[in-house]
């Protein structure tokens, strides 16, 4: 398998710079026998090679080794004292070893078995007698002495010469002087795209793509597999499993998926965490698992793979989910959340709230759960480093956490925008589409919904925050244009208000001063082609500053589930609420709602006798939802509260007496009502709610026949008249 080959090649590398280094060792260590720290390496070199073949399966080589560490080890311990013979023996134990690994490189195999004089020697030098030479055969003069070892060219081609370890300090300065050099290619070509020189010109585009290239090698050298990380866990997974008494199968699929190794060193923890949590809280006991008529061996799954320009992660079991009447219950308990709200949570708002920071169901401390450090943790280090966790759950049928990384921190593409006259930098991962409106669009596109502004985007409603706004500077641009930067954390959008919106650009990450790590909003620093600093934005913090998104320690019910939709007939829609007549909590979908209108009292006329008003170049018919269901309006104003109502190719203007607010809840405790023009009642944001009945609005509203319009159209145009076409 492609797997057990990369781990072949890992242990061929590793062992021969060990041995390389090993020759001089053991010359060096009978020179100081004394030396406990030389013979210490010694010992653990051997002792590597033994452990590691022995796991691949090559039983000539571990036997070898086996024998080899036995006599270090006595060495090692005072036992015995190293001699010359003792030393020649071992060199020459270390030459069969080499000559087996470079068998196993070329062959695949162990080859032809040639140490079996060899161990007999070994055997004999580790219960304590002299170690011989070995012996000649009759009629021939006294052995030849040992072969010396042969000098590193003679294995030209081998897999240790084709690769090369190097200190990670060193990779690291490296990666900044890459950083430094983008810098100064961003800044040339900043200076020359104001300058006309076909010299420079060609300089720019050469140094562009060099620097280009060398940034992509030097980050390739920074690219480890994830299997580096996961292979430590089937250990973990079977410590668990024996201590809880379970059986669990481990599978693991795109280990060799790579990303930076300080992501690696990032996720290591995490990653670890919620697999203990899999294997604790997640898969059943033997018992348990039978009794819902599952295999009694359980399935934790691990899969790993590339995906717009990220790492995706998901670690999935076959347990029994996540119970929500329990996670409830300890929320509560822990005054994580009031009863109030828990009671109004839908089964995967409340599996969700294992986010909140000191959240356990861990009935007592062990070794195991309960130690206070919980999936709020693994949240919150997943996000410093730009990623994301979701996590899904069906009861009786298992948990899945998804987890989506960046590939790297070091150098990552960005979004350079403007506010109050400083530039910013929005990292490409929150990015989701840039939108410009101008002129009257601005008026007709974008609404207030109780001072929140709104865009109307594809049949549904963004709110909009003001960078500007929210980082306390002076706006600068012009009141005609509004660039619009749509932002996405976990499920979640929102509009980001900018002055202005520059290009994409390659940016070098530099980490603020210890002084700004307390700042919320930023994630870090950069040099912008002119020299001049721009600060990069922590989406998810700008989102927690202006409202849009919660704090962690302002964490609210709806704001614990986050990216989770609720299961079928529980998840969340997106609803406007409003008044009329007697009826103080009214609802209806969002996405039927076309626009919010404040409309002049004056301006309402007649036709057919039913009210109608002129708007954007046609006639609208007005529906008074009070009198539609049968109550008295409120008193006569100035202005009419409008919900332009889109019923297909028509809108009609429906009459209420205060919009409430437009919100995402769950709809639950649902209750049919015989009431004429009334769906439902139901429970929304704890409020019991009616929900209007819009096709019976649409069938009572003075609705235009597209037909009969056509056919007027076409009196009006004069292939007839228009005598002709009224009815007699």
């Amino acid at each position: 398998m492609m797997e057990d080959q990369e781990f072949v090649q890992e242990f061929l590398i590793e062992s021969n710079e060990n041995l390389t280094r090993l020759d001089g060792e053991m010359v060096e260590l009978e020179r100081r026998p004394d030396d406990h720290e030389l013979l210490a390496s010694v010992f653990r070199t051997v002792h590597t090679i033994k452990g590691t073949c022995g796991f691949l399966g090559f039983s000539r080589l571990e036997a070898l080794a086996h024998v080899t560490e036995d006599i270090l080890s006595d060495l090692r311990n005072g036992r015995r004292q190293l001699d010359t013979p003792l030393t020649s023996l071992i060199l020459e134990s270390v030459d069969a070893i080499k000559r087996i690994l470079r068998s196993i490189e070329t062959a695949s195999t162990e080859g032809e078995p040639f140490e079996s004089e060899l161990i007999p020697r070994l055997q004999q030098a580790r219960d304590g007698a002299t170690a011989a030479p070995p012996a000649a055969a009759p009629g021939t003069a006294v052995a030849e002495p040992p072969a010396a070892a042969e000098p590193a060219s003679s294995a030209k081609g081998a897999v240790a010469d084709s690769n090369l370890r190097v200190d990670v300090g060193l990779l690291d300065r490296l990666m900044n002087l890459v950083g430094e050099l983008v810098l100064t290619r961003n800044q040339l070509v900043q200076y020359n795209a104001a300058r006309d020189d076909s010299s420079l010109n060609a300089i720019s585009q050469r140094l562009n793509l060099i620097t280009t290239e060398l940034q992509e090698g030097v980050m390739k050298t920074r690219m480890q597999p994830i299997g580096l990380v996961w292979n430590k866990l089937p250990r973990v997974v079977r410590d668990l499993s024996t201590a809880l008494g379970k059986e669990i199968a481990l599978e693991m699929d795109g280990s060799d998926t790579e990303l930076d190794r300080t992501i690696l060193e990032a996720i290591k923890d995490p990653l670890t965490h919620i697999v203990r949590n899999s294997c604790d809280h997640g898969i059943e006991t033997p018992a348990g698992r039978l009794a819902r008529g599952k295999p009694v061996k359980g399935r934790l799954a691990l899969s790993a793979f590339h995906k717009g320009g990220h790492v995706n992660i998901e670690i999935g079991d076959d347990g029994g989910g996540i119970d929500p009447a329990r996670v409830k219950a300890k929320a509560v308990e822990r005054n994580l959340v009031s009863a109030g709200q828990a009671e109004r949570l839908s089964d995967a708002e409340a599996v969700n709230l294992v986010f909140l920071p000191g959240f356990s169901t861990a009935p007592m401390v062990t070794n195991i759960s309960g130690r206070g450090v919980g999936m709020d943790v693994v949240k919150t280090h997943i996000e410093r480093i730009g990623g994301t966790v979701v996590l899904s759950s069906q009861t009786g049928r298992g948990t899945v956490v998804s987890v989506k990384i960046p590939l790297t921190l070091a150098i990552i593409p960005g979004l350079v925008v403007s506010a109050g006259g400083e530039r910013f930098v929005i990292p490409q991962m929150n990015l989701h589409e840039l939108i410009r409106v101008e002129g009257e669009n601005i008026q007709s596109r974008i609404e207030y919904i109780h001072s929140t502004p709104v865009f109307r985007r594809r049949e549904t409603l963004l709110p909009l925050t003001d960078l500007s706004r929210i980082l306390g500077l002076a706006p600068d641009r012009r009141p005609d244009e509004i660039s619009i930067v749509v932002l996405q954390v976990d499920q979640h959008r929102f509009g980001l208000i900018v002055d202005s919106i520059s290009d994409s650009q390659e940016i070098v990450v530099k980490p603020l001063a210890l002084q700004f790590k307390g700042l919320n909003g930023y994630a870090g620093a950069t040099i912008m082609g002119d020299g001049r600093i721009a600060l990069i934005l922590d989406v998810p913090g700008i989102g927690q500053m202006s409202g849009m998104l919660a704090g962690a320690g302002q964490q609210t019910p709806a704001a614990a589930v986050a990216s989770h939709g609720g299961q079928s007939g529980d998840r969340r829609r997106s609803l406007l609420l409003f008044r009329a007549g007697s009826f103080g909590r009214l609802a209806m979908p969002l996405s039927q709602v076309a626009r919010l209108e404040k409309i002049a009292a004056s301006s309402v006329e007649r036709a057919a006798g039913r009210p109608v008003v002129q708007y954007r170049g046609r006639i609208l018919p007005l529906l008074s939802v009070a009198e539609f269901l049968g109550s008295a309006g409120a008193a006569e104003e100035d202005l009419l509260h409008v919900i332009i109502y889109r019923n297909g190719a028509s809108e009609l203007g429906l009459v209420v007496d205060e919009i409430i607010d437009a919100v995402e809840e769950a709809v639950t405790n649902r209750h049919g009502c015989g009431s004429s023009g009334l769906l439902a009642s139901a429970v929304v944001a704890g409020k019991i709610t009616d929900f209007l009945d819009l096709n019976a609005v649409a069938s009572r509203a003075c609705s235009t026949d597209p037909e009969s319009l056509h056919r007027l159209e076409a009196a009006l145009a004069g292939s007839r008249t228009l005598a002709e076409e009224v009815p007699a």
